[in-house]
């Protein structure tokens, strides 16, 4: 069967239209993995309005749930890069991705702007996969 909507759990981190006007990071909502075995994070842009401005991401994960035990995930357990998760200020717009795959179960992500002077919309999605109970509730709860 090609049904996905039954095996995922969308969860919004960054809600739509999330506009930074400086280089101050954008840091999501934690996202708690507890009964998935996957998660998956989209980023979406809206209008990036200076000319010069470019958006680095980091996804951080630990084990308590406020992440003050908070460390950069590494490449290793990446699907993706964290580069190409990025995006400049051409990329109006548009959706990025980043795969987790390692064993924590709270996860951070954050968007850094640098050379932004303008209203830059931004938003993320995590996507939670492989639930341990299907199917997931829709909507989502």
């Amino acid at each position: 069967m090609r049904d996905l909507l039954n095996s995922i759990h969308p969860i919004t981190i960054i809600p739509p239209g999330v506009a930074t006007s400086d280089n101050t990071p954008v840091v999501s909502a934690i996202v708690d993995r507890l009964g998935y075995g996957s998660v998956t994070f989209v980023l979406l842009t809206g209008s990036l309005a200076d000319a010069d401005a470019t958006f680095a991401v980091l996804l951080e994960h630990g084990d308590a749930a406020n992440l003050s035990d908070a460390v950069a995930v590494p490449d290793a357990l990446l699907v993706g890069t964290e580069a190409l998760a990025g995006f400049t200020f051409a990329d109006d717009n548009k959706a990025r991705k980043l795969g987790y795959v390692g064993g924590k179960r709270y996860q951070r992500l954050t968007i850094t702007p640098t050379g932004n002077a303008s209203a830059a919309n931004l938003g993320a999605v995590a996507i939670l996969g492989h639930p341990a109970n299907a199917p997931t509730s829709n909507p989502p709860v």
